[in-house]
C-alpha cells in the first residue's frame, strides 16, 4: 500500500513546524492509535495516556521523520514501543475486548443472531486473550488495523517474510485456541 500523498504533505509540513498540519495528522490517526493501545494494554485510561505520549513523541521527532517511511507505520512504531515499555513495567499482558470495533453482518439482526454474534465475539476475545502478546499484536495490526505486511514489518522492525510467518503462526495459534474452546 503506497503512502497517502496528502498525509505525506501534512507530515512534511508538520516536520517544518506547522502545528495545523500536525493537528490534522493527530485527528486522522488518534482513533486507530488509541484502539491499538487499548487492546494491547487492556486499560482504556492507560491507552489514552500512551496515545497522548505517542503524539507528543511524534511531534518532537517530526523533524527527523523522512517521507521514505510511511507516517502511519512510523507513528505505530512509536505506539508499539510505548505499549511494550508499559507492559514490561507492569509485568502484565491483558486484552481489551473487540466489540467496539466489530459489527454484526446484518444491519437489523434478530435476538437470536445478536446472541450468536455476541457469543462469537466473546469466544474470539477469550482466544485472543490466551495468545502471547506477540501473536496478539501481529493479529491486531493486520486484522483489526488493516496494515499491510510491509507496514507491519516497518512497525515491528521485522522483514516482511518474518511478518508472514509470524502471522501464520499467530493465526494457527488462534485457531487452536478456538478449537479447544
Amino acid at each position: 500500500m503506497d503512502a497517502d500523498p496528502d498525509e505525506t504533505q501534512y507530515a512534511l509540513r508538520a516536520g517544518a513546524g506547522d502545528q495545523h498540519a500536525f493537528s490534522w495528522l493527530v485527528k486522522r490517526h488518534q482513533g486507530a492509535v488509541h484502539r491499538y493501545l487499548a487492546r494491547m494494554t487492556g486499560l482504556p485510561e492507560t491507552a489514552r495516556e500512551l496515545a497522548q505520549d505517542t503524539f507528543v513523541r511524534a511531534f518532537r521527532a517530526m523533524p527527523s521523520w523522512r517521507p521514505e517511511a510511511r507516517f502511519r507505520t512510523w507513528l505505530f512504531r512509536i505506539a508499539h514501543n510505548l505499549a511494550l515499555d508499559h507492559l514490561r513495567r507492569a509485568k502484565r499482558v491483558v486484552f481489551e475486548p473487540l466489540d467496539d470495533g466489530l459489527e454484526t453482518p446484518d444491519p437489523a439482526p434478530g435476538p437470536e443472531q445478536q446472541l450468536e454474534a455476541q457469543q462469537r465475539i466473546r469466544q474470539l476475545e477469550t482466544a485472543l486473550a490466551a495468545l502471547p502478546a506477540a501473536h496478539r499484536e501481529i493479529l491486531l495490526l493486520r486484522e483489526i488495523e488493516g496494515m499491510s505486511y510491509e507496514d507491519i514489518a516497518q512497525t515491528l522492525e521485522l522483514n516482511p517474510g518474518t511478518v508472514r510467518s509470524r502471522l501464520a503462526r499467530a493465526r494457527a495459534a488462534l485457531l487452536a485456541v478456538l478449537r479447544h474452546h
